[in-house]
């Protein structure tokens, strides 16, 4: 089965506690806090190996946790950074974030990798709060939460050159027949329903790689047939190849064919148009395809090619695959659309740093404020509030970050209710 598009959930690893110890040593009076930090949580990274094709793996396995940091621990020793979680994607694969829709990386190369979701740094233990006022503190830090998000995992066949047209033109017999691939051929509509790649040689030793993609049919744009499922794909392709029926055994009109596909590419995205673009005419060894051709000739620009083969008996193959050949050599690659730097020469794309807005206020039916943000969510959850010491820091934290005078602002009173996540307190003016 051919997977091309999943959606799945990645977390990065929490960081490790800190922790609060003492030195409790033989002839060391007065030893001092010696509580160690927190371990790094593990991130989770995608890869790419070159020896997958499809997103198959990610039908049976949607959610990926990363490990969590080892804790802190006495005599000052600090845990243990965990080891990344490292995933395997095909080359090709573009990640999105499923919310914002932005692109996370593009991951094209074997070997190439990206950092999906970071892990959080590890809580400081009790020796790093030490102060000449407060020499021995009985406070330290919970591990930082790792980033989760849902993501989208998008493949788009890495191949030079794509071969469009209509279900049933002939496209697969053409790619069966100038590589060894082997694509199911049949004489019904949509026997192509994945994308097939082979090898071409010339005979003058040049090669590359040509993909068999589905069919299209009118209004593919919008979803209709296979649609996006195969219009991903030729994205990333350099050359187009379009594959006309002249014999008109299908009872279409192969001009009409010809605009009709080109429309679609232009609605889709219009960088398609500015790919170069060969015309082939195939079946031409049945009957009416040379009238047919000349009838389509004439409706073409003047320096439009033309070129006439019969992918079944092998006809005018050569020259075919050596006018591709020779485009190629001239056409660069051209940049993804959402590419920010096209000049860039790492295509993988960071943008998934979320640092948030420090708190947002808003109130609930039964009057209660409910305090939310990600700074102020980060930092309740990294403090451990079995300790009178930590409580405080957060309480002091709260004032710096004005939360306490945004409060009065919106009408706190001695004794209302504030909510943070699943927890509520009472606010004291």
């Amino acid at each position: 089965m051919f997977v091309d598009h999943v959606k799945v959930y990645v977390k990065g690893g929490d960081g490790g506690d800190g922790m609060v110890a003492f030195r409790r040593e033989k002839y060391v009076p007065n030893g001092g806090p010696a509580g160690g930090d927190g371990g790094k949580g593990a991130d989770i990274v995608f890869q790419v190996d070159e020896g997958l094709r499809t997103l198959m793996d990610f039908r049976f396995k949607r959610i990926f946790k990363a490990e969590r940091g080892t804790h802190g621990m006495s005599k000052n020793q600090h845990g243990a950074k965990a080891h990344d979680t490292i995933i395997k994607v095909p080359p090709g694969t573009v990640v999105k974030d499923a919310d914002t829709g932005e692109t996370i990386a593009d991951l094209v190369e074997d070997g190439q990798s990206a950092v999906i979701a970071r892990g959080g740094r590890g809580g400081r233990g009790n020796s790093r709060f030490a102060t000449p006022q407060n020499p021995a503190p009985e406070l330290s830090e919970k591990g930082e939460p790792g980033l989760e998000r849902n993501v989208i995992l998008e493949l788009k066949v890495l191949a030079d050159v794509g071969l469009v047209g209509f279900p049933s033109v002939g496209k697969s017999t053409l790619l069966s027949v100038v590589t060894a691939a082997k694509p199911k051929i049949g004489a019904y509509h949509f026997t192509t329903i994945v994308p097939n790649l082979g090898m071409v040689q010339t005979e003058d030793q040049r090669s590359f790689v040509m993909a068999d993609l589905p069919g299209l049919i009118e209004g593919a744009h919008e979803g209709i047939g296979l649609g996006h499922q195969f219009l991903r794909h030729i994205e990333r392709t350099r050359v187009i190849v379009h594959v006309i029926d002249m014999s008109g055994m299908e009872g279409r009109d192969p001009y009409e064919d010809y605009v009709t596909i080109n429309e679609e590419l232009k609605q889709y995205n219009m960088r398609l148009t500015e790919r170069p673009q060969l015309i082939v005419a195939n079946k031409m060894d049945m009957p009416d395809a040379e009238e047919n051709l000349e009838e389509f000739r004439k409706k073409l620009p003047e320096d439009a090619k033309v070129f006439p083969i019969s992918a079944l008996s092998r006809k005018g193959l050569n020259n075919l695959m050596f006018a591709v050949a020779d485009l190629l050599e001239v056409t660069p690659e051209f940049p993804m659309e959402d590419e920010a730097d096209p000049d860039a020469a790492d295509t993988v794309l960071y943008k998934h740093e979320m640092q948030g807005d420090g708190f947002d206020i808003s109130r609930d039916p039964d009057g209660a404020f409910v305090l939310s943000g990600y700074a102020i969510e980060r930092m309740f959850k990294m403090t451990d509030f079995s300790r009178e010491d930590s409580i405080r820091r957060f309480a002091r934290q709260m004032r710096g970050m004005g939360i306490d005078d945004a409060l009065r602002e919106r009408g706190a009173e001695n004794g209302d209710t504030v909510r943070l996540l699943e927890f509520e307190f009472e606010f004291t003016d």
